[in-house]
């Protein structure tokens, strides 16, 4: 049986590893296949791809892309869609460019009660593609302010408290349809992490599904029982797929690779309706 986990993340976006460093990571969890979803760009897929033979682990190629419905925010992996489809790059190119003036306002706002600037968060992402709040939280933790990143998120950087900023994102069944027209195959991340974000209704889901949703995640560690016994019942209610990630982010969270996984039944599935291949180590590497 194979073990997948197709949700994690690097230096790259918000994440702590670099690409390769990931695909060892994922060797020494004991996957055969890891997701590449950084936060609204595929930078790192190359450098994955490098290590894909001597890590002897699988690349599963994809990008978390943000999207906002009513004002609460939702994400979409995207998994193995034509990184050349020029709607893809365009939503993920706008939203990159309004976190970094995002981020920007909300170090503005902290500012006036804690003591952190800008240029505290730049040195925070290591030459991220994607400057966002965990680096916020990660200059909040170097000031000596909170001892970690979730302690950070929950008194300071919480969509629901005083210095939080929207940034600009598409509709989710937009992305659902450009995903989909790209290739790729959409699957709904965390849609029940009620303890960080509002919930999103379960009428845009179901408005999702009728665009192209895949699946959804229910296994993931911002769920308790109550909210995978949700999500099970709406993806049997819609006909989509159920999956389970660690969303891994290295050192930035306490989320392990393979504590949750995706069976290799919807993997399979995922892998054949996809624009591009997965990266086996017996297989090419070029994207």
């Amino acid at each position: 049986m194979l073990r997948i986990d197709p949700h994690a993340h690097t230096a790259i976006s918000d994440g702590t590893d670099t690409p390769k460093e990931l695909m060892y990571a994922a060797a020494r969890a004991g996957l055969n296949v890891v997701g590449l979803t950084d936060h609204d760009t595929i930078d790192g897929w190359d450098e994955a791809a490098q290590h894909v033979s001597a890590s002897g682990v699988a690349l599963l190629r994809g990008a978390e892309i943000s999207a906002s419905a009513d004002g609460i925010t939702v994400h979409i992996l995207g998994f193995l869609f034509n990184p050349t489809d020029p709607d893809i790059m365009r939503i993920c190119e706008r939203t990159r460019h309004d976190r970094q003036t995002r981020a920007q306002r909300i170090v503005e706002r902290i500012a006036a009660d804690y003591p952190i600037t800008f240029a505290d968060v730049q040195r925070q992402a290591h030459g991220s593609a994607v400057i966002g709040r965990p680096h916020i939280a990660d200059a909040l933790v170097e000031a000596g302010i909170f001892p970690d990143r979730s302690a950070a998120f929950v008194h300071v950087l919480h969509p629901r408290g005083p210095y939080y900023v929207h940034h600009w994102a598409p509709d989710p069944v937009e992305v659902v349809q450009k995903i989909r027209a790209a290739g790729g195959v959409p699957v709904l991340a965390h849609p029940r992490a009620a303890a960080r974000q509002r919930l999103l209704g379960e009428d845009v889901i179901a408005h999702m599904a009728e665009a192209g949703l895949f699946a959804m995640e229910r296994d993931h560690r911002d769920h308790d029982e109550q909210g995978k016994k949700d999500v099970e019942r709406l993806a049997r209610d819609l006909r989509i797929c159920v999956t389970g990630s660690s969303d891994y982010h290295g050192s930035g969270k306490p989320n392990h690779l393979g504590e949750n996984l995706t069976s290799e039944h919807v993997f399979r599935q995922i892998e054949e309706q996809g624009f591009l291949e997965v990266l086996y180590p017996h297989t090419s590497h070029e994207v």
